[in-house]
């Protein structure tokens, strides 16, 4: 949700007229309500799973329209009983940031200027770098001649938005390369 300044003070202004209200004995409790059903009429409530770490605590997601206009804890779930921690809490607001990258991005060497690039060329870009060192700095032996095959100047760090499907893939393509450095986010 982008404020002004103008809505902003009137957001603060609705805010405290509504204290004040509460505080004189007003039962503000239907106001809430209504409000809330507001925001969510007409929205399909999904259970979803939050991708921040690997404890997965389930998240209701309200989608309306094809957008989502609401996430929230489930209090239903044993393990988080509807709390959040503060990634899985802003998950709405990173869907929405307009400052998010959309599309690749790359900052050529010594240039101080982000260019705007196609997936299919950042993909093609990482395969020739990772391709490049493998080939420069693979060890197939090491001094007793004993066989190794390692690739100790590449490091492999996964991410908490992967599935254990997608880890154990990261894993096997990263061992097969000869990687020996991994590490993974959600441990960290």
């Amino acid at each position: 949700m982008l404020l002004n300044r103008r809505d902003f003070l009137k957001a603060a202004g609705g805010g405290v007229a509504c204290v004040s209200l509460s505080r004189m004995g007003f039962d503000l409790g239907p106001v809430k309500a209504y409000a809330a059903d507001l925001k969510m009429d007409g929205a399909k409530e999904v259970i979803s799973v939050c991708p921040f770490c690997s404890v997965s605590c389930h998240i209701i997601a309200h989608v309306k329209d094809g957008k989502l206009v609401n996430t929230e804890g489930d209090p239903d779930y044993p393990i988080n009983q509807g709390a959040l921690c503060a990634k899985g809490a802003a998950m709405l607001s990173m869907t929405r940031n307009p400052h998010r990258a959309m599309k690749p991005m790359y900052r050529a060497p010594h240039s101080d200027k982000w260019e705007e690039k196609s997936w299919d060329w950042a993909l093609n870009r990482i395969a020739d770098l990772v391709k490049e060192s493998r080939d420069k700095n693979f060890v197939e032996k090491n001094d007793k001649g004993q066989r190794v095959n390692r690739l100790e100047k590449v490091f492999a760090l996964g991410t908490s938005h992967m599935s254990n499907e997608e880890c154990s893939l990261t894993h096997q393509a990263m061992r097969a390369l000869g990687v020996v450095h991994m590490d993974h986010q959600a441990r960290i």
